[in-house]
């Protein structure tokens, strides 16, 4: 009866195949010769159906352990599992100026408008007292040319340690022609993407200030229609931002020289769906953390780097697994089978889980922080030229290229272009621009 009870016991438990599958594994490789041995002579006497069940049950249990065996974390971590949410044009570079220093943008020297997208609270130490500006991208030219990126941004200082800010941004995807099954044309539509912010941030002293954003999401990427038989719309949902920045010298260090530090959590809200028979998926809730390091050569030159590591705080996808045959999902108790982390979570917990979920372990978890460098030389204030670089591992997505960039500042408006260059040949952000222009209120309403 000892070899039944294991049986028993290998029908419940926990459904995660890290799990069940060891669980099983073990209980057969512990008590396997126990078993064979106690009831080696009775089989021979045995009804073939009882051989049947008690011989596929061991066969059963080596082959799970085999597979364990055969499906290793360096395996997993190389296998391409990309972070996947729905309203990915949240996570776009905005701007030109940080576009051109590798998307770094937490902790910039000299913040100006589109700050209310990098780091809000940084914003109080804006050199002007308001200020917005305009940037323009059209989005994969290398693939399509009526896809654009669009955005507005503005802010307000509101006495001496405190900033009013706000942004409007807009993602075309183009035009796009719909057909039935046949390939009859069933009408054109354009989807579109709209995000609306507004935001606030305070200084406790010269060095810490801290900044909130809350932000509305508006997607239409089908418009009202349906489509096999399930009716789709618009998806709308609301977020917000947390950031924080840090001066480390009160006013000027050695050198004549600055060193400050950001940290932004963005997107921190609900679940989105484009119907209410589908599921709800995670937006790009996203960790920055970067610092910033400026020093003046002398009165006519200096000279800034940025950093910035970046991580989506939503769940990896597990490694599903098939059937013996290959044919259909592998499933117990009408439950799917996975090695890795059950997404299916609730936000703060995808946020927390998002540390250590990987299927490839640790190796695997490391391939999800991207990172973003550059650098700016400035002179006179009135000419910057900037270089940066950005990394994404491969099985992340892959998104690997440099950038260039510069900017020119006359008297109230401010002129920003970025131009990347991606590592890969033939890839879709090739030949990728960005421009920007920066209006100071205060400045033009003194004229």
């Amino acid at each position: 009866m000892a070899c039944l009870r294991l049986a028993a016991e290998s029908s419940s438990g926990p459904a995660r195949i890290d799990n069940i599958f060891g669980q099983i594994a073990l209980k057969i490789q512990a008590n396997f010769r126990q078993c064979f041995a106690l009831r080696i002579a009775p089989l021979i006497f045995v009804p073939s159906t009882m051989k049947k069940f008690i011989l596929g049950l061991a066969a059963f249990g080596m082959a799970s352990a085999g597979l364990r065996a055969q499906i290793s974390a360096t395996q997993l971590a190389g296998q391409l599992n990309t972070v996947t949410t729905m309203v990915p044009f949240l996570t776009i570079t905005p701007d030109s100026r940080s576009a051109a220093m590798g998307d770094a943008g937490v902790a910039l020297f000299s913040p100006d408008a589109n700050s209310v997208h990098w780091n809000m609270a940084n914003l109080v130490h804006a050199e002007k007292q308001s200020g917005f500006s305009l940037s323009y991208a059209p989005w994969l030219r290398q693939l399509v040319d009526d896809v654009g990126f669009s955005y507005l941004s503005g802010y307000a200082k509101v006495g001496e340690n405190s900033v009013v800010g706000g942004s409007f941004r807009y993602f075309s995807l183009g035009n796009i022609n719909f057909t039935d099954f046949e390939g009859n044309p069933t009408g054109n539509f354009n989807p579109n993407e709209i995000a609306l912010d507004g935001g606030y941030a305070t200084s406790f002293n010269r060095q810490i200030s801290m900044g909130v954003n809350l932000r509305f999401i508006y997607s239409n990427i089908a418009g009202n229609r349906a489509i096999q038989g399930i009716d789709y719309r618009a998806a709308m949902g609301g977020a917000g931002d947390i950031s924080f920045n840090y001066n480390v010298f009160e006013d000027r260090g050695p050198q004549n020289s600055d060193l400050k530090f950001g940290f932004n959590i963005q997107n921190i809200g609900s679940k989105m769906t484009y119907s209410s028979k589908e599921k709800r998926d995670f937006i790009p809730t996203n960790l920055k953390l970067g610092f910033g390091y400026h020093t003046e050569m002398d009165e006519y030159n200096s000279f800034s780097i940025y950093a910035d590591i970046n991580k989506l705080l939503v769940p990896t996808r597990p490694y599903y697994l098939v059937s013996w045959d290959g044919r259909s999902d592998s499933t117990i108790n009408g439950i799917r089978q996975f090695i890795g982390t059950d997404p299916n979570v609730s936000v703060p917990q995808g946020m927390i889980q998002s540390f250590y979920d990987a299927p490839g372990g640790m190796q695997e978890e490391l391939k999800e922080y991207m990172l973003s460098a550059g650098a700016e030389y400035a002179y006179n204030d009135q000419f910057m030229a900037r270089a940066g670089v950005f990394y994404e591992a491969a099985t992340k997505g892959g998104r690997q290229y440099a950038t260039l960039g510069f900017g020119l500042k006359f008297e109230t408006l401010t002129v920003d272009a970025a131009y990347l260059v991606p590592f890969a040949n033939r890839h879709p952000l090739q030949n990728q621009m960005r421009f920007s222009l920066h209006f100071d209120l205060a400045s033009a309403q003194s004229k």
